[in-house]
């Protein structure tokens, strides 16, 4: 029998999916070449379910005869392993983003002879609109709890971007670029949350206020958060602190290393700020990874040695140990316009640990890519306040304005129409 290639992310399977195999296997022995969760993450959303539990579900749909791994959207590599007579795929790939590898797969195939078979769209059924379905439904706080660690494992950069209410949240959840790139995550910032409840960020905002905060955001979305907890308090109380985020569905945690009230890190030495021992910190570390109950959660370790002018050193030797100490990752620290000293510590950090994740937070270095900070070793960004920083302003040039004229009319090229307001949340209208 002729030996039929198809690839699939299998994700949700549908009747689309179905329809497929079925004719796939009309035509002779039916491999299926998987996408990994990499190679979908690739070029968009991380999938539901991971790879090995996509595997079983096709293994088992009559007509497949082998599944084998897709490692890149790229078919050619299987294709010249296999060397298949017919690559059967629907034919909704001839425009857009796939039809370059549609090209691809048929120059593949012309050079030994092989056949494209494309198989008619299945009306009425869209992955899209079931995705959108399964967002509006939400998800468990072990499935967020366990997506970040997966998203790490799979994209080559992982963007995060601070949420400090439900409604920034759902920004969060929905925007994206006209390339498709969108945010893999949320930030509860100690600093916007605080700021958002006319508090000083000064740990004002005890864990559970905070909780009811994320509490309403996870309402309303499903991507994983990475939560703010300053410096941690004292070891005994960090680890309910990480019991009490675990079991709400936050993914990490990352704490810093210093002591005593708590003063933003930007302000550097021009106010009083005290750096932990070493030995102190890796004790809350120790504390924190002690008391969680799963393996997807993650405590991570937010070094302020370039914050405090301690030196690059000082920064790696910290490092170094806070991972011997059980940290599942390393969030370094700058305040400098150049991110040159960023870029330092991800080479030199690399050189002892190639697998821990790093991240960063380039407020005050913004002229630097993703992109570039991806190639330097760096695996999550978040951008941890702009969401705030961005809602103040527009929030007070409304309320002069309307002061100033007397009426509300020049303020409105600045509003949202009252129809998107009621068409901007579900369930509104």
């Amino acid at each position: 029998m002729k030996k039929v290639y198809v690839g699939m992310s299998a994700d949700l399977v549908h009747p689309g999916h179905m329809n497929i195999l079925k004719a796939a296997s009309s035509l002779g022995d039916v491999v299926v070449g998987l996408l990994t969760d990499k190679a979908i993450a690739s070029y968009k959303r991380l999938p539901y379910m991971t790879y090995d539990q996509r595997k079983v579900v096709i293994e088992n749909i009559k007509g497949v005869s082998e599944v084998i791994p897709q490692e890149t959207l790229d078919y050619r590599p299987n294709l010249e392993r296999i060397k298949p007579d017919v690559v059967v795929h629907g034919d909704d790939w001839k425009s857009g983003t796939q039809a370059k590898t549609r090209q691809q797969v048929i120059d593949a195939l012309a050079t030994w002879g092989g056949e494209l078979v494309e198989v008619a769209y299945t009306e009425g059924i869209s992955s899209t609109y079931l995705n959108k379905s399964l967002r509006e439904i939400g998800t468990t706080p072990d499935i967020r709890r366990s997506r970040l660690k997966r998203l790490i494992d799979t994209k080559s950069i992982v963007r995060i971007m601070e949420a400090h209410n439900a409604l920034s949240g759902l920004i969060v959840e929905n925007v994206m670029c006209e390339s498709g790139v969108e945010y893999d995550g949320m930030w509860s910032s100690s600093l916007t949350d605080s700021t958002s409840k006319g508090k000083p960020d000064i740990e004002a905002v005890d864990v559970s206020t905070r909780v009811t905060t994320i509490n309403e955001i996870f309402e309303v979305t499903t991507k994983p958060m990475i939560y703010d907890a300053d410096t941690g308090g004292i070891p005994e109380h960090f680890a309910f602190t990480v019991r009490t985020l675990e079991r709400t569905g936050i993914s990490a945690v990352i704490i810093e290393d210093k002591t005593g009230l708590k003063k933003n890190s930007l302000f550097g030495n021009d106010v009083t700020q005290t750096q932990d021992s070493i030995e102190n910190f890796c004790q809350k570390i120790q504390a924190g990874k002690k008391s969680q109950i799963t393996e997807d959660f993650m405590v991570i370790a937010r070094i302020e040695s370039l914050i405090l002018e301690q030196g690059m050193d000082d920064a790696i030797a910290r490092a170094k140990a806070y991972v011997e100490a059980g940290a599942d990752g390393i969030m370094i620290h700058s305040r400098l316009k150049s991110p040159d000293e960023i870029l330092e510590f991800c080479r030199l950090f690399r050189s002892y640990h190639d697998t821990v994740p790093i991240v960063v937070v380039p407020t005050s270095y913004n002229q630097v890519t993703a992109n570039e900070l991806c190639r330097a070793g760096v695996n999550v960004i978040i951008y941890a306040n702009h969401m705030l920083r961005a809602a103040y302003p527009g929030m007070l040039n409304v309320a002069k304005s309307i002061l100033e004229n007397d009426r509300s009319l020049e303020a409105e090229q600045s509003l949202l129409s009252i129809k998107e307001i009621l068409e901007l949340i579900p369930g509104t209208k």
